[in-house]
């Protein structure tokens, strides 16, 4: 599932499904994929089903975060709540993962994370850099195989 072919085609689906976040700021997307490319689940950062997600205020930050679940936090949550398993599965994620979503994904059993490198951007690094570090530590010692795909 590493092979390049593959890579692309989940990165366009889950920039695709990012396009559905009403996140003001940063709209990200994720699918989680068999071996064979059979997509499992797809998911957006946003708020948890039900929630009222046209208050404004609770999409300002630092509200936002109490708020909001990231991508691949929904994509896993969505596993479970089909009966899926994540075992062995390839993550593809517009963004880098924090350090709470690198947690989920090694516990989930995930076997790699496929990031899109178009948004590693000053901006994007400037916030998140820290937990990058973080989760690529993480992802090495859970045996997650990290690709930075790009275009």
């Amino acid at each position: 599932m590493a092979g390049n072919k593959w890579n692309k085609r989940g990165i366009e689906v889950a920039r695709t499904v990012a396009q559905w976040s009403k996140d003001q700021s940063t709209k990200v997307g994720a699918v989680v994929m068999m071996d064979d490319g059979t997509p499992l689940t797809f998911a957006y950062n946003g708020f948890a089903r039900g929630v009222n997600d046209d208050v404004s205020e609770r999409h300002q930050r630092p509200e936002k975060y109490k708020w909001t679940s990231h991508a691949e936090e929904n994509a896993i949550a969505n596993l479970a709540r089909t009966g899926q398993r994540a075992l062995g599965a390839t993550l593809y994620v517009t963004h880098f993962p924090c350090a709470g979503c690198a947690r989920k994904i090694i516990q989930a059993g995930i076997a790699r994370v496929v990031v899109d490198a178009s948004s590693m951007n000053e901006d994007f690094r400037a916030r998140w850099e820290a937990d990058m570090a973080c989760s690529t530590e993480m992802f090495g010692e859970g045996g997650v195989e990290v690709i930075i795909q790009d275009d």
